[in-house]
């Protein structure tokens, strides 16, 4: 049973799943990943949301147990990914006397998810619309594209709390012993971080309401100072880096590119740069790698020529944060090959592609391995990329 009090009139009862490898099929989750769902009892009762269909057993558990018998009122859907939405149309079948409540593209996305019928039960919001439950009162807002176009937040007024649906949320069971900002940034960057312009337009109308509390559709709800995850959801948003230092990404296919990222490292930390971080590119998920891009405001990419382009593990890298609006940032290339090294040229194209990135000049061009030349070159891009950042 995951039954927990949020207020005397509102109850957690969403599901921690630890048995989940691969978030959205595709981001390592260690830790597990919650379905959240809530509950308001009022004269009116009201559920936000339901859960992913492998935990379909529990929530309903959880839900039977707070309701006690009592009817539903409203099913207030946020998100309708299926994460989230999966049980809507369980639920709508065990809970006929339910109205359900989603804005115009919320009912359309229903009917292709699901063969259901809701011509008599469907509340249609918009931007500001309210709902009274009896002393406590929900108004919608409209949070197009974070990070689906239907999705929308509910602010409860008495209790002033925030229905935050996927932002503020992270990967990670309710008891997973981690820092929150790891997590919800390694969450944020690769789920929510292409769309920076629109969550800025949320925050904006976040910041004219009075909230206490935050509850998300993933994670542990936020209590307390809420400035700390408001700040970093303004810093992620923006595209800013949150720490002074370089990451040394490198992909290496037989170590003598790996050799030069070391090399590479211990000159800039003798160049006076104390925040430097390598990361092996072939070993480490790219969610995690993307993560480490946008922390830092400097990086050096290093990779191996293959088959005439770019070998693939910094491809797919490269690509990745692209994709996720890498911005605003100095980048350093090294490149290697034994007869035609060509990564340079190939990851060169791709972060030309991006907004805002300097190529740090000159770019290191390694042939096989390290050698006098190759280390002088090293050398002073080391000093290129911490002199410029200085000055």
């Amino acid at each position: 049973m995951n039954d927990m009090t949020i207020s005397d009139s509102i109850r957690y009862i969403g599901v921690n799943d630890k048995t989940l490898d691969l978030f959205e099929s595709q981001y390592p989750v260690p830790n597990g990943v919650t379905y959240n769902s809530y509950v308001i009892l009022d004269e009116k009762i009201a559920v936000l949301d339901t859960v992913d269909s492998r935990a379909t057993g529990q929530w309903q558990e959880n839900l039977e147990h707070v309701l006690e018998g009592a009817p539903v009122d409203y099913l207030i859907v946020s998100h309708m990914e299926p994460d989230h939405a999966a049980n809507i149309r369980n639920f709508a079948l065990l809970h006929p006397e339910t109205r359900i409540v989603g804005n115009a593209k919320t009912f359309s996305m229903i009917e292709q998810f699901f063969a259901l019928d809701l011509t008599d039960r469907k509340v249609e919001v918009k931007e500001g619309s309210t709902l009274e439950l009896g002393k406590h009162t929900l108004q919608f807002f409209m949070a197009p594209m974070v990070h689906w176009p239907e999705v929308m937040v509910t602010y409860e007024q008495t209790e002033k709390i925030l229905f935050s649906a996927d932002g503020f949320g992270k990967f990670g069971a309710l008891d997973a012993d981690e820092p929150w900002e790891d997590e919800a940034a390694r969450y944020y960057l690769n789920i929510v971080g292409k769309y920076g312009v629109q969550v800025q337009g949320l925050l904006k109308k976040a910041a004219k309401l009075d909230i206490r509390l935050i509850c998300p559709l993933h994670g542990p709800i936020l209590r307390g100072d809420l400035t700390h995850y408001l700040d970093l959801y303004q810093t992620w948003s923006t595209y800013r880096p949150e720490c002074h230092g370089v990451l040394v990404a490198y992909a290496s296919i037989h170590g003598n590119t790996a050799r030069a990222a070391e090399v590479l490292e211990e000159q800039l930390k003798k160049c006076g740069e104390e925040n430097v971080e390598r990361l092996d590119l072939t070993r480490t998920d790219v969610s995690y790698a993307v993560r480490k891009a946008f922390y830092y405001d400097r990086m050096v990419v290093a990779a191996a020529t293959y088959d005439g382009g770019l070998f693939p593990p910094m491809e797919e890298f490269l690509l990745h944060i692209r994709s996720k609006n890498y911005q605003q940032r100095r980048v350093g290339l090294m490149e290697n090959g034994t007869w035609a090294p060509m990564a340079g040229k190939a990851m060169r194209a791709i972060l030309e592609s991006m907004k805002a990135i300097e190529i740090v000049e000159p770019v290191v061009s390694i042939r096989s391995a390290l050698n006098e030349d190759s280390r002088n070159t090293l050398q002073t891009l080391a000093m290129e990329m911490t002199k410029q950042a200085e000055g």
